[in-house]
């Protein structure tokens, strides 16, 4: 290590060369050869929605939210309770009126993280990469698959006039430009945002309902082992 210094009036100025040969990184360079390799099972995952042209319907969603059984290491019975708690969800504030509280931006707000949470938990079992499990995640989350899977709800007509009701006050929530919103349009934008508002809704006043919504359009409820076994019988009977 050189150091020079230089002294002018009062000032002193000290500057340093490295004269030390770096490592540089390199990218193609072999990862930790030590680590223990992953032994979780490999699934297939759906090719991520890349394109801005890609078309969403009911049954390709339904596809992204099919997940291979896999009973390995599954119990068959489960207990009321999970690791003693009775709900897996947080608990919502007590509010009698949701719509005389809060706006339905308020309500989607909420009701956008509800529906992310329950597709992060949806592909948890059985286990995945990271990489894998966000890009599951991040397809079922996108405004035109939350259009596709309300448009199967519209269709199996099994929301009631209230919930409809909630549909329509969500659809006319006011809302920048965004990139997603070009994207994919303001009709399916709107939309997506209304389903948004109906899962924050039903969270604060009737988690039960809930459930049994987020059931129809795909989603593990309960212990998602539920679900897998579920699966595993109707393969076996096909």
């Amino acid at each position: 290590m050189r150091t020079i210094v230089c002294t002018m009036s009062s000032v002193s100025v000290r500057a340093s060369w490295d004269t030390q040969e770096r490592l540089t990184y390199n990218p193609n360079a072999p990862r930790n050869p030590n680590k223990k390799p992953n032994n979780f099972p490999s699934l297939p995952s759906p090719p991520p929605p890349s394109s801005s042209s890609l078309t969403f319907t009911a049954q390709s969603v339904s596809a992204l939210l099919k997940r291979n059984p896999v009973t390995q290491g599954v119990k068959e019975k489960f207990n009321d309770m999970y690791m003693g708690y009775e709900r897996w969800m947080p608990a919502p504030p007590k509010v009698e009126k949701p719509r005389t509280v809060y706006n339905a931006a308020t309500l989607a707000y909420i009701g956008d993280s509800i529906y992310e949470l329950y597709a992060r938990r949806h592909f948890l079992f059985p286990p995945l990469s990271i990489d894998e499990f966000n890009e599951r995640v991040m397809a079922v989350v996108r405004c035109e698959a939350q259009d596709a899977l309300l448009q199967k709800l519209l269709s199996d007509n099994i929301l009631s006039e209230e919930e409809r009701g909630v549909l329509r006050w969500g659809k006319n929530i006011a809302s920048a430009k965004t990139r997603t919103k070009k994207r994919a349009g303001a009709a399916v934008y709107n939309r997506a945002s209304s389903l948004e508002t109906l899962v924050g809704y039903l969270y604060l006043t009737n988690t039960n309902r809930l459930e049994e919504i987020m059931r129809k359009m795909g989603f593990s409820t309960g212990l998602s082992t539920e679900v897998l076994l579920e699966e595993a019988a109707s393969e076996a009977a096909s």
